[in-house]
């Protein structure tokens, strides 16, 4: 008897975490005016993204307000990476390029998550020397945090291995939306004219 109630009790906690994500991660047809663009069930659904307070090139203390002013690519790198983050924003520059060329306007957003050593200064020459109209942003620790944490993405310094130490961080790149937030992310294996197409299609149904 007690094993049968044990085995109930947990088909109840599956059926309930099962709902639970349903309600989480499911994408509406009639009322989701992106669904025919998104990525993934979790596109849109989980609470990926929100506010944030970072420090552009300028030195100036700006919010997610200040920055997302139109379409815009996120990213989460930092400027002394070796391979990686150059490549995967040097795809998202192109991808903006290819959309500026159908007439489309998309900004892309390097955040560093690398406080310590991204000044004001060195992440806008890095944007800046990746795209003219990539913003660059950075921020104490604890404002770093803040942001990486919204957008849930990973990082960790290797401060131990001296000044050219590396940082593990995730790869993703997010669509932001003004005025909406977080709708879809991308992976570092898409090319840019896939990424274009793909965020064009959220642009055409704003």
């Amino acid at each position: 008897m007690r094993r049968v109630l044990a085995i109930g009790a947990v088909l109840v906690v599956l059926a309930f975490l099962a709902v639970s994500l349903m309600l989480v991660y499911r994408t509406d047809g009639d009322s989701d005016k992106y669904a025919q663009c998104k990525n993934s069930a979790v596109a849109g659904g989980a609470e990926l993204g929100g506010p944030f307070e970072l420090v552009n090139a300028q030195g100036q203390t700006v919010t997610d307000a200040d920055v997302i002013t139109e379409p815009s690519l996120v990213y989460f790198g930092y400027t002394f990476c070796p391979d990686v983050c150059p490549l995967d924003v040097d795809r998202n520059a192109r991808a903006v390029d290819e959309l500026e060329a159908r007439g489309m306007s998309v900004t892309p957003v390097f955040i560093s998550v690398d406080p310590a050593r991204d000044t004001p200064e060195v992440v806008g020459d890095f944007a800046a020397n990746m795209h003219p109209k990539m913003i660059g942003l950075t921020g104490s620790p604890a404002q770093v945090k803040a942001a990486s944490d919204a957008y849930r993405t990973y990082y960790k310094a290797h401060e131990d291995e001296g000044e050219d130490y590396l940082v593990d961080h995730s790869t993703f790149s997010y669509l932001v939306m003004p005025g909406e937030g977080f709708v879809d992310f991308f992976r570092r294996d898409v090319p840019p004219e896939q990424l274009a197409d793909k965020v064009a299609c959220f642009v055409e149904h704003q």
